[in-house]
């Protein structure tokens, strides 16, 4: 199989009733109709990126909806992690900063 496309891959074990799936990358994923029907693209507002559509959420539960929010700037949490989280003082916070630890 390793000499075939993938979808020729999928045919030919299809016809003989062998449980198969082809491995889609992220651009197929995006691209497929069907997906962006079923709500499993969606499309992200992020404050350096700007738009950007995405995989959401695959997994559809009515008791347990979910929202696909922008990822987190590098460090955008370091205050609450360092300080809430594991309790470090803010001269402390700040003492990693100026010596370039975070």
């Amino acid at each position: 199989t390793a000499s075939l496309p993938k979808w020729r891959v999928l045919e030919e074990l299809n016809r003989y009733d062998i449980p198969c799936g082809p491995i889609l990358s992220t651009r197929e994923i995006i691209e497929d109709a069907s997906l962006a029907a079923n709500d499993m693209i969606v499309e992200v507002e992020h404050p350096e990126r700007g738009t950007f559509t995405t995989v959401g959420n695959p997994l559809k539960l009515s008791d347990s909806p979910t929202t696909i929010t922008t990822p987190p700037l590098l460090g955008q949490h370091n205050q609450e992690i360092y300080i809430g989280e594991l309790g470090l003082g803010d001269d402390e916070l700040r003492l990693l900063k100026s010596g370039g630890v975070i």
